[in-house]
């Protein structure tokens, strides 16, 4: 497995994404705790959960929860990123709360669902319109400075954004995730930013969401085909090959699911394929 660096930790170069396992659709508790243990046999070091990741307001904190009892007795071998800012509703809905005393005791949460006394990477999960970003970025500040977090990381901003983050954090912003995949490129300029600054740019939704992971197709499927693997493993190694600070963290509800994305840290694309890709 090729390693990435996540401030100054070396982390696998593909992480796994926690989402599919805790929201509706989501398997048997066995096949979950499965799907984790199969991320660590194939080299995954890196998980990436949230505490919003539920069913629904009666079920928070459900991943998290999950995630620790998966990596019961072999935690020191993986660091695990939330994230909090996000709330869940009665029905199954979402909203948000960025404010820095709503922060500040979902990472009590946190910490006690993951059963650390550090957390490796808190993101603030997204911008809340109702509070300023200085005030929600400053909460991960105190956060660093009180040593709850190793590392801050932000969610689904933009440029000017992350900037803004980095320089409230003194220059300590370790990672962003936003959307990421063939079929959403937006966040390229976010991703050009992260490579200059040096910050890790986490891809989520790397395949185009949950339930659309089988719709890769067009070059990815045939660069695949050439190669005799997925699309999917194509996808994540064009990725890969963007920066040295993409993590991608594809989310699996599945133990063959990761062990396929794992792979696609031993797939070299030549610069043809990647142009393809590109296109």
């Amino acid at each position: 497995m090729q390693k990435r660096r996540i401030g100054e930790v070396e982390v696998s170069a593909i992480g796994l994404g926690g989402m599919p396992v805790s929201v509706q659709g989501r398997p048997d508790r066995a096949q979950a705790i499965e799907t984790i243990h199969a991320a660590l046999d194939s080299g995954v070091t890196f998980i990436d959960t949230a505490d919003a990741y539920s069913l629904d307001d009666t079920d928070f904190g459900h991943n998290e929860s999950l995630i620790a009892e998966g990596l019961r007795g072999r935690s020191e071998e993986v660091f695990v990123a939330t994230k909090g800012g996000h709330t869940r509703v009665p029905g199954g809905g979402w909203a948000l709360d960025g404010r820095p005393e709503y922060l500040r005791k979902a990472v009590d949460g946190s910490l006690q669902r993951l059963g650390v006394d550090q957390i490796f990477l808190y993101q603030f999960h997204r911008p809340d319109p109702k509070t300023p970003i200085a005030d929600s970025v400053g909460a991960l500040k105190e956060l660093l400075d009180n040593g709850k977090i190793r590392y801050a990381g932000v969610s689904n901003f933009n440029p000017d954004e992350i900037v803004l983050a980095n320089d409230i954090l003194g220059g300590r912003l370790a990672a962003v995730q936003n959307q990421f995949s063939p079929v959403f490129r937006s966040s390229e300029p976010e991703l050009e930013l992260c490579a200059k600054l040096g910050i890790a740019f986490l891809p989520w939704s790397p395949f185009g969401g949950i339930g659309k992971a089988g719709e890769l197709s067009g070059p990815f499927k045939e660069v695949g085909d050439a190669h005799g693997v997925s699309a999917h493993q194509v996808c994540l190694a064009w990725m890969l090959a963007k920066s040295e600070v993409v993590v991608p963290i594809p989310g699996a509800s599945r133990p063959a699911s990761i062990r396929d994305s794992a792979a696609a840290t031993h797939l070299e694309l030549s610069a043809e394929e990647l142009s393809r890709l590109d296109g």
